[in-house]
């Protein structure tokens, strides 16, 4: 129930009761016999927030859909993202007998870009000389530490319509277009892969341990280009080469084919986003805070119970309600052909709490943790009642009444998957968080008196 219902409510029940109190001809059954201790009364109180924007070093950035590209936004800064990843070799791949390669080939898939769409950008991709076995799976990572520099292995211009695409159904029904860029391999690439077959037990090529230490993956980057952002659904390498399939013709005779080895990157392997964020300005604002991903900027919330004389009242009273909605500000500049949205749901998380949240991909407890969702009628996001929170830590203060009493939690953009109950309805319980990758971000309204906890207390008077 929202806060205004609830409200509306309550005052209606405190009218009603000042008007009983008042008259003593309407001493109807069972109030007039209620012991006096017993009469329930009803408070509201509004807490003041506190709101500062601080720079994010790092995520947990494994992730299946890499982010690539760069992109400007005239209000939120720039986001370069790039990544870096390993590719697995199912056990029993391999080439024909009599294979000879013919070319060698990167594929990057994707349906979902932002910005110009029309802009070329330019894609580079370098060898990984260097083993990415134990590598901390955060956004801060140096790719180029792991990566052959000297030059890249291949490059290609893109745009975000590509003109290069294939056409799929989707789960709906619906056709989906999947763009695809293409950048070509120096073929020793394939003359390496097919010399280490032919070896005794095909060497390394056996399994996806062995070849990672043989092949350790490639490094994606953009080096031109500032406009567009790709999320990439399957990154593949594509050995193509010929053999002689012996009577395979409809006469019997030798044919000559054409096939590919084809290894994707996949979630058995390690895949790394590499994120830069240029977005200074937004530390500084006194009327506003902000939130950007990926890695970019978060918002750090302070509940100051003993301040604001909250910590007393809650020795004596109970907390029934504290409804907490954060409010956003929609950008007003008409100048940019394309925005970063606010992202769908923010995680408010204890600071303490935080470290290793997603990297033990732990879920929402109601007080350590709460999951909002962004309204785009109010243009605010919802946390629903977060009393659990305040009544849980209050009880740990209780026998510290000398010590200051406030709470500081901070707002993560998530992508959250739910429960989808017997019946096919999804319900509202996580089933898994993580950072979002995607980039998004929001301006939030932490101005005086925008920014507030309001709460409901009840208590027993004499």
């Amino acid at each position: 129930m929202k806060f205004k219902s609830l409200y509306s409510v309550f005052v209606i029940i405190l009218i009603a009761l000042f008007a009983v109190s008042c008259d003593d001809t309407l001493e109807g059954p069972g109030f007039t016999v209620q012991p006096p201790d017993d009469r329930r009364e009803i408070g509201l109180d509004t807490l003041e927030l506190l709101a500062r924007t601080l720079q994010m070093d790092s995520i947990y950035a494994k992730t299946r859909y890499p982010v690539l590209g760069e992109y400007t936004d005239p209000v939120f800064g720039t986001i370069k993202s790039e990544y870096i990843g390993e590719f697995y070799f199912p056990e029993g791949t391999g080439f024909a007998d009599d294979a000879a390669i013919d070319s060698v080939r990167v594929q990057l898939a994707y349906t979902t870009m932002m910005g110009d769409s029309l802009s070329p950008m330019g894609l580079s991709v370098y060898e990984v000389t260097e083993s990415l076995k134990g590598v901390k799976n955060y956004s801060n990572i140096d790719p180029k530490e792991y990566a052959d520099m000297s030059a890249p292995l291949g490059t290609q211009i893109f745009t975000g319509r590509n003109s290069t695409y294939r056409t799929e159904t989707s789960s709906s029904g619906s056709s989906i277009r999947v763009y695809e860029i293409n950048v070509k391999l120096p073929k020793d690439i394939g003359d390496k892969f097919l010399t280490e077959y032919k070896k005794e037990n095909h060497g390394k090529l056996v399994d996806p341990d062995k070849f990672r230490e043989f092949f350790p993956g490639l490094y994606f980057t953009t080096d031109f280009g500032k406009s567009t952002i790709i999320s990439v659904s399957l990154t593949s390498l594509m050995v193509h080469y010929k053999y002689t399939d012996k009577g395979g013709s409809s006469t019997g005779q030798d044919t000559i084919r054409t096939t590919a080895m084809s290894l994707n990157i996949t979630p058995e392997v390690t895949q790394i986003n590499h994120i830069e964020n240029k977005n200074d300005q937004l530390l500084y604002d006194t009327d506003y805070a902000y939130v950007k991903s990926p890695a970019g900027v978060t918002t750090e919330i302070t509940f100051p119970f003993s301040e604001q004389g909250v910590h007393e009242k809650l020795k004596s009273q109970a907390l029934n309600l504290a409804d907490l909605t954060i409010p956003a500000i929609p950008e007003t500049d008409e100048g940019s052909m394309v925005k970063l949205s606010p992202p769908t749901y923010l995680l408010l998380v204890h600071k303490d709490s935080l470290d290793g949240f997603f990297e033990k991909k732990k879920l929402t407890d109601q007080v350590t943790s709460f999951i909002g969702k962004f309204d785009t009628s109010t243009y605010s996001y919802s946390f629903g009642n977060i009393s659990t929170m305040v009544n849980y830590y209050n009880e740990k203060h209780k026998e510290k009444p000398t010590e200051e009493f406030k709470l500081v939690y901070c707002l993560i953009p998530v992508d959250v998957t739910f429960v989808t109950n017997s019946y096919g309805q999804t319900t509202t319980t996580p089933m898994s968080i993580y950072n979002q990758i995607w980039p998004s971000a929001v301006r939030l309204d932490k101005r005086e008196g925008n920014l507030k906890l309001d709460m409901i207390f009840s208590n027993l008077t004499n």
